[in-house]
């Protein structure tokens, strides 16, 4: 029986080229970082000295947050109902009044109050107005500042999403968390800089756009970790050495005849692969401590309700971002929500099932969250932002049932931490929250905030692409909402 020859080689020869001559590029570039080869590595024009896009970077100026934990509430929370008390549209249930609204059924002039479907305390030592959704929350009010005039472009689930993740309304363009890592670079280079945790009922619309690093190399975009099952995908060998998978790597190590040096600079698509390949190799032997709850004491386990089916989710999800933010990663998205209809916050039909649901599942972590990054010292570096891609209107949707449709005019978001103000609220919107009417501020206002906090300067944070320094905030540059700013 003869030996099977591949391209002159044997089959002892293609073995190790494939076992060791592709996964030692991988070890080339880990020993490269520890300085055994000198910097030998060199970027794609086979000439610049490579260097990696995660590695630390100096801010601008003195940051007040080091980490940034966004949870984002998909579909829209109803900001009258929950921290943007309205007194006056008690009694006024079933009203048909003025008002121009412009939702997922269209611009309309008036419309039949729906009164807010549960009631207000005041708390803390500011005193503020909380609805009875977020009875854990409103303990809190005096470490969090309240966004009460926010206001966005679209009215539509899809755009109004990529607009508070990347500040525009359409598709290709970098996200929050990929501009932060892009400016700051990630202190442990053994996990992702930047994560996005989904629900488990399903994903956002729009999807991986929503997280995606746009016109940034891929680098930059975010690692999905789920709450249930692994929690970090794609840890298992690449599909590339799956079967099938050896004649393009045979065709690969031919053309290049085993310069590992010429295929890394050549094909700057392979060599960004590669680099997430490393990646996941280091994940492998961090990851799995990062994410392991057990390591926490009972109390605090229970304190963000791990031991209660309605909020054990989102619970760990929590739980797990302050393990992560203990650990360098920069930033990191929690959606409330996913799929469709009641599966988000989206409450078109029945507002008090819809709401009492999702308040429910995230009251108490998100608490819990606070309170335990500040008994750690942590809640001072760490920022908090809540918030979904726009609030709901005063009036109903249909002409039976307490739904209501969009509303991008005016709403609500809330920051804690990272050197924002607590126990204040900022803006208004009139007397019964079909719009901003002071102190409005934009979605775009939100990112420069973020940023500031940082250490990035939101109007000189740029990246070159298409013949234009494109921002965050946009070529014409945004402001940071100083009146939350300690």
């Amino acid at each position: 029986m003869t030996t099977p020859n591949f391209c002159g080689r044997t089959r002892r020869e293609f073995l190790w080229q494939t076992g060791a001559g592709f996964t030692g590029l991988g070890m080339t570039a880990l020993l490269d970082q520890d300085g055994f080869l000198n910097n030998q590595t060199v970027a794609a024009d086979g000439e610049t000295q490579w260097d990696n896009p995660l590695a630390p970077k100096q801010p601008h100026f003195a940051p007040k947050a080091k980490n940034v934990i966004f949870f984002y509430c998909y579909g829209g929370p109803s900001h009258i109902d929950t921290f943007d008390y309205k007194p006056d549209m008690y009694g006024m249930d079933g009203k048909t009044i003025e008002v121009k609204t412009f939702g997922r059924g269209g611009h309309k002039n008036q419309g039949r109050i729906v009164e807010p479907r549960w009631k207000f305390n005041q708390y803390g030592e500011c005193g503020k107005w909380v609805s009875d959704l977020f009875p854990n929350v409103a303990t809190c009010v005096d470490d969090i500042a309240f966004l009460h005039s926010m206001t966005a472009d679209s009215p539509i689930h899809g755009s109004a999403m990529l607009m508070m993740n990347s500040g525009r309304v359409l598709s290709g363009n970098p996200c929050l968390g990929s501009w932060v890592n892009y400016g700051l670079g990630s202190v442990n280079q053994d996990l992702p800089g930047f994560v996005v945790m989904l629900d488990p009922r399903g994903g956002p619309i729009s999807g991986s756009k929503n997280w995606s690093s746009g016109y940034m190399p891929a680098t930059y975009q975010a690692t999905v970790m789920r709450s249930q099952g692994d929690p970090i995908l794609d840890l298992s060998p690449p599909s590339e050495l799956a079967d099938g998978g050896q004649r393009r790597l045979l065709d690969t190590l031919r053309q290049y005849n085993g310069d590992h040096a010429a295929l890394r600079s050549d094909n700057s698509n392979l060599a960004a692969r590669i680099a997430s390949y490393e990646l996941a190799y280091r994940m492998q032997s961090e990851a799995p401590e990062a994410v392991d709850l057990s390591q926490e004491s009972q109390a605090t386990q229970e304190m963000y309700g791990l031991n209660d089916p309605k909020c054990s989710t989102v619970g760990r999800q929590c739980l797990l971002a302050r393990r992560l933010v203990e650990r360098g990663v920069r930033m990191i998205q929690i959606y409330s929500g996913g799929a469709h209809n009641d599966d988000n916050w989206d409450a078109h039909g029945d507002l008090e099932t819809n709401h009492n649901l999702h308040a429910g599942e995230t009251d108490k972590p998100l608490a819990a969250l606070i309170k335990d990054l500040k008994q750690r010292d942590m809640l001072k570096d760490t920022l908090i932002v809540w918030g979904g891609e726009f609030g709901r209107q005063p009036t109903a949707e249909y002409a039976k049932g307490s739904g209501r449709d969009h509303n991008s005019y005016g709403f609500t978001m809330w920051m804690a931490g990272g050197g924002i103000k607590g126990g204040v609220s900022v803006g208004t919107t009139d007397e019964i929250g079909a719009q901003a009417v002071d102190d409005k501020f934009h979605v775009k206002h939100l990112h420069a905030t973020i940023l500031h906090q940082m250490g990035l300067d939101p109007n000189k944070l740029s990246y070159f692409f298409g013949g234009l320094d494109n921002k965050l905030v946009g070529v014409e540059g945004a402001q940071p909402i100083w009146k939350v700013i300690a």
